[in-house]
């Protein structure tokens, strides 16, 4: 985790931050939109949001251009980046409240809907089932809960050759091929991924209902689920 914490403060990293979830992550983009729109299925025209991990600014960001009404609360441990966040706002930045921390120190809400996009992965399990329940308890009843993270079937053979596609599409986006092996190193040696079937676990436990896939992108999984 302090391998983790380091390469959020790094200058260099920080810097770089918001070209490589595009890269590096299959369908990024049109992840976000489709987070976007699952948000807004229950959330009122003037929704306040609760966004875990918002560091960089590329959820948020997407999210305010979509609903000119919502404002959001954005929780994330790097001051640098969540000093990133308000330079990728731009003009946008007072509709969003910036908080440095982690899930303790988000507002209690209740909020209109919560995202978690990119984060769960860098926890052990049981911090992922801490986060999704203080997450559920400041969502008003009903509230869509979008989360998005590596997920990928178990086995000895299942798994690393779902690896080697996320690496394979890595080089295909323009990685150079070291730093793509580099990657699916990283992902397997320093992350704890979970099977889908841990993943919906998780959300159920937390008292969430109705957890449903939307976005499968090789390695990468995401769900909605309902307070």
């Amino acid at each position: 985790m302090t391998n983790i914490q380091d390469m959020f403060s790094d200058p260099q990293a920080v810097a770089r931050y918001t070209e490589g979830p595009p890269r590096f992550v299959p369908g990024y983009n049109a992840m976000l939109s489709m987070a976007a729109i699952l948000l807004a299925e229950r959330a009122r025209d003037d929704a306040r949001i609760l966004v875990l991990g918002a560091g960089g600014g590329l959820e948020l960001k997407t999210f305010a251009q979509a609903q000119p009404d919502w404002s959001f609360d954005g929780v994330d441990p790097s001051a640098a980046m969540l000093g990133l966040a308000r330079q990728t706002l731009g003009p946008l930045a007072p509709r969003a409240r910036l908080h440095q921390g982690y899930v303790d120190d988000a507002p209690e809400g209740p909020f209109d809907g919560a995202s978690c996009l990119l984060t769960l992965h860098f926890v052990d399990v049981s911090e992922r089932r801490r986060i999704a329940a203080e997450i559920r308890r400041r969502l008003k009843p009903g509230a869509a809960f979008v989360a998005a993270h590596l997920s990928a079937p178990n086995g000895d053979e299942e798994r690393p050759l779902w690896l080697s596609r996320y690496s394979a599409f890595l080089t295909a986006s323009g990685v150079e091929p070291e730093r793509a092996a580099a990657a699916r190193n990283a992902v397997t040696n320093h992350l704890e991924i979970l099977t889908p079937a841990q993943d919906e676990a998780i959300l159920r436990e937390a008292g969430f209902s109705e957890p449903t896939l939307f976005y499968t992108g090789f390695t990468f999984r995401g769900w909605v689920a309902y307070a």
